[in-house]
């Protein structure tokens, strides 16, 4: 029962009313959600927030950056949340998103550009992806995903619903109920929704097994694990930025010297002070 109402109450906070609240929380576009469902959704105006912001945090929020190869790394990263997409005999330690959402988009009744439908990659280097960016296969590929934001947040917010148990499922007795309340309490404003959707998104939630350097995670649920004893509300989400640049730290000075991820420091940094700011 208790496990129950805990569960409603972050749904709740998360997507709709908090229980004790007569209406939904509020952001500068209006209130985060208008749905008494048993899976209620984000309000459109604050839908449309978050994916444009997640977009612009990814790549500044221009179509160009919607089809995008960064150094040093062996696959291209796609769409408003930069979703990964290997190549043919590239296994990777990082979760592959862009497959799932050319899946979830189909569901919804989407029809994705043709390239878009190839299992992998079909461009096998950064180079030769770079070649063709103004070819028609990466033109079309652009235009969809400028067109279809709404649909890509969606798919992000799914992925962000589906975490929290996903996480409980990998922890046990004090750490289960650790994750919870710290997600609970981060969810209970506008720039705490926020963060839990887009830190999924940006790096995970932490389960995969793969996603380790040296053993260490730097997933949703390192970050929540890592969370200090704070009340919910504002200081929630600001310690949450604060776990969540310490976890990426940690990554940091755990990654293989070659891949040379310091550089993304300030930048990703920048990213997590964005989960400690009002909306």
């Amino acid at each position: 029962m208790r496990k129950t109402v805990m569960t409603t109450c972050l749904l709740s906070a998360l997507f709709g009313t908090s229980p004790g609240l007569s209406q939904p929380l509020e952001a500068s576009g209006g209130p985060v959600a208008e749905s008494s469902e048993a899976l209620p959704t984000l309000s459109p105006a604050m839908k449309k927030q978050i994916g444009q912001k997640i977009w612009q945090n990814e790549c500044g929020g221009r179509i160009a950056g919607l089809t995008s190869w960064n150094a040093g790394e062996e696959f291209p990263s796609l769409g408003i949340g930069h979703f990964i997409w290997y190549p043919k005999n590239f296994n990777g330690p990082f979760e592959e998103s862009f497959h799932k959402l050319i899946l979830f988009a189909q569901e919804r009744g989407a029809t994705p550009p043709a390239v878009a439908l190839n299992r992998n990659c079909p461009w096998a280097s950064k180079a030769s992806f770079e070649a063709d960016l103004n070819g028609p296969e990466l033109k079309a590929l652009r235009t969809w995903l400028a067109h279809t934001v709404a649909l890509q947040t969606d798919f992000i917010m799914q992925r962000s619903r589906a975490a929290l148990e996903k996480m409980k499922d990998q922890a046990d007795g004090a750490d289960k109920q650790r994750i919870e309340a710290n997600y609970n309490k981060v969810a209970t404003t506008t720039n705490g929704v926020y963060a839990l959707i887009d830190y999924v998104n940006f790096k995970g939630e932490g389960t995969n097994p793969k996603e380790r350097y040296k053993g260490q995670g730097w997933g949703l649920m390192q970050v929540l694990l890592d969370m200090k004893d704070v009340p919910p509300g504002q200081p929630a989400a600001r310690e949450f930025a604060a776990a969540a640049k310490r976890m990426l730290d940690r990554r940091i000075a755990n990654s293989p010297p070659d891949r040379g991820e310091s550089r993304w420091r300030a930048g990703w940094h920048n990213r997590c002070d964005g989960y400690a700011r009002p909306l």
